[in-house]
């Protein structure tokens, strides 16, 4: 096989949906190609990013189509991303993960930057990383890439988590103080910057929120977009030309759809229905 030649960097945007980013109308990131409606392989941050990292992108859902040649068929996308020309979805037998592949098979230099706890180093997603930090803010796309570097000897992969569009959908900028408080959403974890995951849960159920709350937050996620749209800027600007680029989300979000709000536990299309962009800056 020959040696990979592009950096590949993998910008994922946390609970973010389709419509969202398409309402936002991203000007930078659409320079990579046409942005895609498809879909997560799960609705939740930990098992999509596992599935990314294991080179399962968000899928088309194809019809009269077996999975097994679906599969194949997408993973041979990585011959472009990587700038190689042989590469197919049982070269990363046994282990199926892309860092440890990527570093020890192509000489890769690896590094993740995440915003959520539920990624944070400790956790089995760190698995064949050089670097991989949990940002001390979750909400702060721009910290990240003031971190990233790009070696002229061997070529990188960066994994970004992104968390503005995750709730609270908050700006950097924006003093915690002035945050929506909603108790219990995703309860999950009390406090978003913490590494310890857990919380208790409340004796008696909260009451659901009114539409025009929901509406708000979605609102604020779609300013969220708009806002990284100018941090993705300053990326392209950052990384050297043989760079491919793909933006994406892990799973996306209910604002009172059926009765539904956030992500995890929800079967609805909402919460799978993610944007996909990817190519080289032209």
């Amino acid at each position: 096989m020959q040696p990979a030649r592009n950096n590949y960097v993998l910008v994922v945007f946390d609970s973010c949906r389709y419509d969202t980013f398409v309402k936002a109308r991203p000007r930078t990131m659409r320079r990579l190609g046409r942005v895609e409606r498809r879909w997560s392989y799960a609705s939740w941050t930990a098992p999509s990013h596992f599935n990314l990292l294991m080179g399962l992108m968000p899928h088309t859902n194809p019809k009269h189509v077996f999975a097994s040649e679906y599969y194949k068929k997408d993973f041979l996308q990585f011959n472009e991303r990587l700038g190689c020309t042989d590469l197919s979805f049982k070269s990363l037998v046994p282990a199926l993960y892309l860092p440890p592949f990527l570093k020890d098979s192509l000489g890769y230099a690896t590094h993740a930057r995440v915003s959520l706890p539920v990624l944070n180093p400790r956790t089995p997603v760190n698995q064949g990383f050089d670097s991989f930090r949990l940002m001390d803010k979750h909400n702060d796309m721009r910290a990240m890439v003031h971190e990233m570097h790009f070696s002229e000897e061997r070529p990188s992969f960066w994994l970004l988590n992104v968390g503005e569009t995750h709730y609270p959908y908050a700006l950097p900028d924006e003093p915690e103080d002035q945050w929506p408080r909603i108790h219990g959403v995703h309860g999950v974890f009390k406090h978003l910057d913490d590494h310890v995951v857990g919380g208790k849960v409340a004796r008696r159920e909260p009451k659901f929120f009114r539409q025009a709350k929901l509406d708000d937050l979605r609102q604020r996620q779609i300013l969220a977009v708009k806002y990284l749209d100018k941090v993705v800027e300053e990326l392209f600007d950052m990384v050297p030309k043989n760079t491919y680029i793909t933006i994406t989300s892990d799973h996306g979000e209910l604002f009172g759809e059926d009765g539904f709000f956030g992500h995890g536990p929800i079967q609805h299309e909402k919460v799978f229905e993610v944007p996909f962009v990817e190519g080289k800056l032209r």
